[in-house]
């Protein structure tokens, strides 16, 4: 799916993409959110009029002022998402990472958590129809099970084939829940005084627990930091645009079953053996021939909802592995679509972490506990960095503390409210959430690690011993061209461990000595390049500037780049063998990749011991070096040295005897 310029302006087309990709699981909420608040209370005016009154202020504060009119204008280069938003201000405060990390982490846990939730709670529906009220729950979780696991075995196709029916569907949806939401407000026309924020307030000072309800309300908005991350497939105008008419069909929805509550169960209880026999409001509100076409409805709603998280944590990932925060992955790209990616690993994590929740909960309501943890952490982190963006911009500085008092304080409040269902089941957002963000940490804090001990020196220094190596017929070529990759950001330095690699190892004699050297830019889709001829035709230093979101396919790039020198005469590539230069063939290109491993000589704390020793296991698992880099295997020789972080103390000997 193409992206759009951020700026455009809204059109038919693009509304109709933002529905289809920005609002599934915004756009599902209706299926659970007044079913998680009810469940076990009893049915009151206070307790309805209430719960509506905290969902339409929530949705207006959290979505429609935060994101659709404040977070949309923290566009990068027409690209959103936290690492979006990070890349932005990473510059300015190198703490800023954390809150990226758990903004990322929370969001990968989401991305386990939206399919169980979303596609249990619309299959759920088949207890509603006579003829399958006696239908076993274990009926439901195969169903889940195996409409999820097609769901993520169709990702390595790609999913353009369904994608064009995803507008089409998610507007069916949504004039759905706008009808049935009319339809049933006459049966209690005083649900509309909820738009009065005193009933909300009400209910969070006087009602016997009424501060935690605000962790079943915080679902309504569950889907918003994906208006942000899907700024860059939809653009602003049209997802502002768009906003107008789902949250007005959402508002109808709660509506709609808040009336069908109170004129059915007013005064009654809602129990657990109402709750397991399918008692559901938003299947409720359906006439009882409208069934199975709402599932149907219901269902394939939140199998777009799911496609969403699920394309959302491979562009996620992507862009952790572009600013390492992530081990490498292998991408795959399925289909010409832009923006369509696929990482199997992650997939298959995905998949596996589904599985085991649909398992572990078996029911919606069971799920309810451990789903809106997770993203009120990821509200908390975009707040943050959200406010570090708005310093950089020159906002005033009265104008951030308030939107840091507001919004901290009420997503702070959510996320008290949420840790009440913690031992409900919040536990495995936590604990999800954790093992992500601790892999994040530890990738990050490894690279920093190690960095501090990267020794750099002079590339000046060595010219002349290149030089004379170059010349050194007595020393067999090891190859015409030799590709080193560096990570040195100065021009005028290279790592020590490439000039031992070169010199003293085993000389490696070549006749043009290449330095690639990769910065990843703050901005999305930057493909730029610099070319220093260090000494011409000898020692030449190439610079890829690459934008976060572009994968660094340096065989490819390479190539390009040296046709390009060869056609402007500042380099010739022809062997320099005899027989082969009379024939103009090309000489050979050998890249060279230097793989770390943790010498036993080192003397660390514990806690950079681990930190090391998770890090090189990660290595293991993940992608190499070179294929991280996109290089073709038959070229490239990897050479494997230690990383001595920190050198052990030599021990004391005397020697004895003759």
């Amino acid at each position: 799916m193409a992206n759009l310029d951020s700026n455009q302006k809204a059109s038919p087309g693009g509304l109709l993409i933002a529905l289809g990709i920005t609002y599934g699981v915004i756009g599902t909420s209706p299926l659970y959110v007044l079913n998680a608040i009810t469940s076990g209370k009893v049915i009151s005016d206070d307790l309805v009029l209430g719960s509506l009154s905290l969902i339409i202020w929530t949705l207006t504060l959290q979505s429609t002022i935060k994101y659709v009119t404040l977070t949309l204008e923290a566009d990068n280069r027409g690209e959103g998402g936290i690492f979006s938003l990070y890349a932005l201000v990473r510059r300015r405060r190198k703490w800023l990472v954390v809150p990226a990390m758990i903004g990322g982490a929370a969001l990968l846990a989401d991305g386990m958590l939206t399919p169980p939730i979303s596609v249990t709670s619309a299959i759920e529906g088949l207890k509603q129809v006579p003829l399958l009220q006696n239908i076993r729950q274990s009926t439901i979780v195969i169903i889940v099970l195996c409409i999820i696991t097609v769901l993520f075995m169709i990702q390595q196709f790609g999913t353009a084939f369904i994608g064009k029916i995803f507008g089409p569907v998610m507007l069916i949806w949504f004039l759905m829940l706008a009808v049935l939401g009319i339809v049933h407000v006459p049966d209690y026309f005083a649900v509309l005084r909820a738009f009065n924020p005193y009933y909300g307030i009400k209910l969070l000072v006087a009602y016997p627990g009424g501060f935690y309800i605000l962790g079943a309300v915080f679902l309504c908005t569950t889907g918003a930091e994906a208006l942000y991350s899907d700024l860059g497939h939809c653009g602003k105008w049209n997802i502002r645009y768009s906003w107008i008419f789902v949250k007005t069909c959402l508002l109808l929805s709660y509506f709609g079953q808040g009336a069908w509550l109170l004129s059915n169960y007013n005064g009654q209880p809602i129990t657990s053996d109402m709750i397991s026999g399918g008692f559901n409001p938003f299947y409720g509100v359906m006439p009882e021939w409208f069934l199975y076409l709402g599932i149907a409805i219901a269902t394939s709603a939140a199998i777009i909802a799911s496609q969403a998280l699920i394309s959302g944590s491979f562009t996620l990932i992507s862009e952790a592995i572009r600013l390492n925060l992530w081990p490498r992955f292998k991408l795959t790209y399925p289909t010409e679509a832009k923006g369509q990616i696929y990482i199997r690993a992650i997939n298959f994590l995905l998949l596996g972490g589904c599985i085991g929740i649909v398992l572990y909960f078996q029911k919606a309501a069971n799920m309810e506990a451990a789903y809106g943890l997770s993203i009120t952490i990821c509200m908390i982190a975009t707040s943050i960095l959200l406010a570090n963006y708005l310093v950089i911009r020159r906002t005033r500085p009265v104008f951030i503390y308030i939107y840091l008092a507001v919004f901290l304080t009420i997503e702070i409040s959510f996320l008290a409210a949420n840790f009440e269902k913690f031992h409900n089941g919040g536990f495995v957002a936590v604990i999800v959430g954790g093992l992500l963000f601790l892999v994040m940490f530890d990738w990050y804090r490894a690279r920093r690690i190690k960095n501090r001990y990267v020794e750099f020196v002079r590339l000046q220094d060595y010219i002349s011993k290149l030089q004379e190596l170059s010349a050194d017929r007595s020393v067999a070529k090891y190859a015409t061209h030799l590709v080193y990759l560096t990570s040195s950001d100065n021009h005028r330095e290279i790592e020590h461990k490439i000039i031992h690699s070169i010199l003293h190892r085993k000389p490696k004699r070549a006749d043009i000595y290449w330095f690639v050297h990769v910065d990843t830019l703050d901005d999305p889709y930057s493909s730029e390049y610099i070319v220093e001829h260090i000494v011409p035709n000898d020692i030449i230093r190439i610079e890829f500037k690459l934008g976060f979101r572009v994968q660094p396919r340096i065989n490819l790039m390479f190539r390009k780049v040296v046709q390009e020198l060869v056609a402007n005469k500042e380099v010739n590539v022809t062997s320099r063998y005899e027989s082969l230069e009379r024939n103009n063939v090309v000489g050979d290109f050998q890249f060279v990749v230097l793989e770390k491993y943790l010498s036993e000589e080192n003397e660390l704390p514990l806690g950079e011991k681990m930190i090391m020793k998770l890090h090189f296991w990660l290595k293991e698992v993940s992608l190499s070096e070179e294929r991280g880099f996109g290089l073709d295997p038959s070229n490239v020789t990897v050479e494997k040295f230690p990383l001595i972080v920190s050198t052990l103390t030599l021990p004391k000997l005397e020697r004895v005897g003759d």
